[in-house]
């Protein structure tokens, strides 16, 4: 039986800045759209454009947003854990055990837990959209689930193919943070698609590396991500790439309207480490930090150009 501890790795909380990180953009895209954080709370907004929209409101769609995004997160994580382990592509491991592949849980356990974290994602999903009145969010949440599924699961499981960063990029990137943004203010501004698109690669940078670490076990277990279809090299010098264009995006929001964006270049000091660890040619375990690091650095990216946009 496994402890609460084995049962918290499993849910790989390293990964979960990724899932916060869209929705603090989104939302202070939203905020910005709207004249920024203190025309919210004096109630400043145009009454005719947008008559429900309050502190209160925007609170509350994005507390939904966070759920549901953490959900689909946690439960993809689990999904992975489970679909891999019966494959047993993760009996050869370089990074943390995983809860199927050691035995540490059975595998329904942990099939069961994922299905526990795509309900609770559903039902604030559902929520969300009996509030924002944005009804064709619901097939977008069920393609989600579907995505997060079948990422490694089902008979021809699209991580396999070198499809994991595209999809990565669509739902954690552009789904996520355009959603949020949408079912606050029902329009989409150009900062938000730059933010969107900054969070995605980044998301995307993360799994790079992550699979990057495990080119030589991946391979040998007939897992062609695209970091095994470009191989060592190439795969180093991706990752750098979908670190630096966020950084190149904020000439989105500066030129737009929203100048206090260029905060969020602090965050760069954050992207040094991983980048120095990554393009210095570490392998094996050695790559297991950058993984979290590049999490970390995506969250505070987020959450300064969030503060930037909401000025």
């Amino acid at each position: 039986m496994a402890t609460i501890a084995q049962w918290v790795e499993g849910a790989r909380l390293r990964t979960l800045p990724l899932a916060i990180a869209p929705v603090l953009i989104g939302t202070g895209a939203a905020i910005g759209a709207m004249g920024g954080f203190s025309s919210l709370i004096i109630g400043s907004v145009d009454p005719a454009e947008r008559p429900e929209v309050g502190i209160g409101t925007v609170l509350v769609r994005a507390l939904l947003a966070v759920i549901v995004s953490l959900g689909l997160q946690i439960g993809s994580n689990f999904a992975n854990d489970y679909s891999d382990g019966i494959r047993g592509t993760d009996d050869v491991r370089v990074g943390p055990q995983r809860l199927t592949a050691s035995g540490a849980a059975p595998a329904a356990a942990v099939k069961r837990a994922a299905f526990i974290a795509f309900g609770i994602a559903a039902l604030a999903g559902v929520i969300l959209v009996l509030v924002s009145q944005a009804w064709w969010f619901i097939p977008v949440g069920i393609l989600a689930v579907l995505a997060a599924w079948f990422y490694t699961g089902g008979s021809h499981p699209y991580g396999y193919y070198a499809m994991g960063e595209v999809f990565v990029f669509i739902f954690f990137g552009l789904v996520a943070t355009l959603g949020t943004t949408y079912v606050m203010i029902e329009r989409l501004p150009p900062a938000a698609w730059a933010g969107a698109v900054a969070i995605g690669l980044f998301s995307c940078a993360v799994l790079m590396v992550n699979n990057l670490r495990d080119i030589p076990t991946d391979a040998e277990a007939g897992k062609t991500t695209l970091a095994v279809l470009l191989g060592d090299a190439h795969s180093r010098t991706v990752y750098a790439v979908m670190v630096a264009v966020p950084y190149l995006l904020l000439l989105v929001p500066i030129l737009t309207g929203h100048p206090a964006s260029v905060l969020t270049a602090l965050s760069l000091v954050l992207a040094i480490a991983p980048l120095q660890t990554v393009l210095g040619g570490a392998e094996g375990t050695a790559l297991i930090p950058p993984i979290k690091n590049t999490g970390l650095t995506a969250l505070t990216y987020s959450a300064l150009l969030a503060l930037g946009l909401s000025l």
